[in-house]
Order: structure tokens, then sequence, then C-alpha cells
């Protein structure tokens, strides 16, 4: 048990910021993003969209993501990850509540990709932070803290959305859109007022390092570093691209897959969202706590094989004990993989350099989700079902267990 002086709290502030990280992530993408799912169905209803159109609103979302992930660590290094931080999210908040306001398919999509944009400048500096904040050792525990307000967000939209909808009727998704928006802009007052930059800020020593070691301001410019040398952070693109092209057709399209395809009811189909919502509260900290004791190799190659199987198991239209399979093997591992990259990309390049580097692997990472929705939603347009996108999503992620497969151990602790 550590002793703590007199007048010293028996908890690092570290984990303040994982609280309030895990409140970002929660607004920019469990409420900017993954409520999407849950509102498309109604939203494809009443705004007659079409497999392809809903493709393209989810592209447009990862367009405005990818562009603000290239100048997220630039701006955070010039006013500071706290700043941008509440700024994105005044972004992310203000768009959504224009959504529904929403007439046709365009609107939606100009102002889904504003969305975007503050989502990506609120997820790469709350993730940065973890570097600067925790040693290698305490990494992966905590990014799978933070990612895990996604999972709170989906419990929320699968039962609040299907509620209004029947409550208000067809028109309802443009209540939902308006009351997340409103949830987002509190979240920004209340980040704004608990994270700071770094440690030395409140003269503490990031968690897990030498409690009697002298913080160090490492002055302005510390941040400027070239990461973009090394060939690891190409490497851990590729894989993390594998990842935002496959997840993101599931979350996307599983709802509508269930309505559409299965015959499912808008409110049975939320209780399996929100099923995926509570078990990826696990995802984070078990596989990224895991990955800081079997390594971060073993844990990517374990996560990507269980989202493999999820993808088959609704691909091949199994009876119904399949299905409740895929949506547990997709919850359980849902957020694991950012919390996981998220620390070794700390591990390969340091607290210093690990904002940039996520920005630039952040960005390769867009890329995927930009790709995957689009060509997913063009191929359920041809072929009347999203079974093929999901057994395309199976390939992909079998590749990324591949590249997993070999990963080399850093030579920085």
């Amino acid at each position: 048990m550590r002793n703590f002086p007199p007048g010293r709290p028996p908890f690092h502030y570290g984990w303040v910021i994982v609280f309030a990280g895990m409140l970002c992530i929660l607004a920019c993408l469990g409420f900017g993003r993954f409520a999407l799912g849950m509102l498309l169905p109604s939203m494809a209803a009443t705004l007659h969209l079409s497999y392809s159109q809903m493709g393209f609103i989810s592209t447009a979302n990862f367009l405005g993501y990818l562009a603000s992930v290239l100048v997220s660590a630039h701006w955070a290094g010039r006013i500071g990850s706290r700043r941008l931080i509440f700024l994105a999210l005044l972004t992310v908040a203000v768009s959504m509540a224009l959504v529904s306001r929403a007439t046709g398919f365009l609107s939606v999509l100009l102002l889904y990709m504003i969305t975007g944009i503050g989502s990506g400048a609120t997820n790469v500096p709350v993730m940065g932070l973890v570097a600067a904040w925790f040693s290698s050792a305490r990494r992966g525990r905590a990014a799978g803290f933070i990612v895990i307000g996604s999972g709170f967000a989906i419990m929320l939209s699968g039962r609040l959305i299907p509620f209004l909808n029947r409550w208000i009727g067809p028109e309802g998704w443009r209540t939902s859109w308006l009351l997340l928006a409103g949830l987002v802009m509190l979240i920004a007052f209340v980040a704004v007022a608990l994270l700071r930059d770094g440690p030395e800020e409140k003269g503490l020593v990031p968690v897990g390092a030498d409690e009697t070691a002298v913080p160090v301001d490492p002055g302005p410019g510390a941040a400027e570093v070239n990461i973009y040398r090394k060939g690891i952070i190409y490497y851990l693109g590729a894989i993390y691209f594998l990842f935002g092209y496959t997840y993101v057709i599931y979350a996307t399209f599983i709802v509508t897959t269930l309505v559409r395809e299965r015959g499912f009811s808008e409110s049975l189909a939320g209780n399996f969202w929100m099923w995926v919502g509570f078990l990826s509260l696990f995802s984070g900290p078990v596989f990224g706590t895991l990955s800081d004791r079997i390594g971060r190799k073993a844990g990517l190659m374990i996560v990507f094989s269980l989202q493999a199987v999820s993808y088959l198991l609704i691909a091949t239209r199994l009876p119904g004990m399949f299905l409740y399979l895929s949506i547990v093997f997709f919850g359980l591992v849902a957020w694991s993989i950012p919390s996981i990259m998220a620390a070794t990309i700390g591990d390969y390049v340091g607290a210093k350099k690990s904002a940039a580097a996520i920005g630039f692997v952040t960005f390769i990472f867009g890329l995927g989700q930009i790709s995957g929705p689009a060509v997913a939603g063009v191929l359920a347009e041809r072929t009347g079902s999203f079974s093929g996108s999901f057994y395309m999503a199976a390939a992909f992620a079998g590749a990324a267990i591949v590249l997993s497969g070999f990963l080399r151990k850093p030579k920085t602790g």
C-alpha cells in the first residue's frame, strides 16, 4: 500500500485525467459517431436515404475526422490539449444540433462532416495525454478506461433513441440529435475544468514513475519532433487502418442489418446495440491491461481474432444463437484496439512524441474508416444485403492478425 505525504490526495491526478478523457470520448465518438448506427434507420425512412447514401454519410464524418487528425497534434502544441479539446467538443455539439434540423441527404452529409472534424480534434489530444500522464507500464490500462466512454454512449443511445421514436414518431431522431448535442456541450465544460496538459502543471510525475523524481518542464517546442522517419509508425498505421476499415462496417450497419434483413423491430435492435455498449465497457480496461502484461503483439492478435469471428457469424446468416455470439464477441473487444494502439505508440516513440505519432497513425486509421462504410454501402446496394460486406470485414481482420504477429518489441520502455 502506497503511503502518501500529508495533504496529498490518495490517488494520482492522472486518474482524474482518465475520467475526463472518458467523458470526452463518450461525447466525441460515443455520441458524435456511434449513435449514428441507431439513428440511421429512422433517418433513412424520413429522409428517403438509400444504402449507399447511408454509407456516404458515415464516410463524410470520417473525411472530417481525417482532416482534423492531421493538424490536431500541431494545434495541441500551439494552444494546449485542454483548450483544443474544449473548442473541438463545442464544434461537435453545434454541428449535431444542426443535424437535427437537416432536411435532406446533402445537409446531413456536410454537417456530419463538421462533427467528424470536432471528433478527431478531441480524440487525438485526449489519447496523447495518456503518454504524458502515465508511464509505459500503466498506459494500456489508462487508455483502456478512457475508451470505454463509447460503450456508455452506445448503451444510452440503444435505450433512448427507440424510446424517443416511439414517443414522438418518425421525426423522433431530430430530438435525439438535439438532446445528444446538449450532453456534448455539458461535457465540454466539465472537460475544460478538469483536464491539464501535463503532470508538471500539478507538480507531479507520470503515474507509475518514480514518486521522488523532480518534475521537469519540457519547455516550448518539445512536442515538435520528427516521427515520420520511423518505419514502425507506418507499420502500426497499417494495422490501425485495418481496424478502422472493419469495425466501422459493423458499428454503422449492424442495426440496419437487424432491422431490414433480419426483421427485428427498432426497439429489439436497440437492445442488441445496448448489449454491445455494455460488453464494450470491459474491452478497453481488460485488453489494455492484458497488453501491459502479455505484450502488445499478443493482445492485438487476440482482439483481431475475436473480431474476425464476430464478422463471420453475422455474415453467414446462421440461426439466432450465432447472432448473439457475434454481438458478444464484438462487444467484448470493441474498443480494445484504440487502447492498445495508444499504449503501443507510447512504447515505441516515448511520451513527448506520442501526440504527433498518434495523430499520424490515426490519420491512416481514418483512411480505413472512410473506405469501410462507403465500400460496404455500395456493395450492399448491389447485392441487396450486407452479408458480403461482413465477409470482407472478416478477411481484413484476418490480415490484421498476420501483421500484428510480426510486430517486434520496442527498443525503448
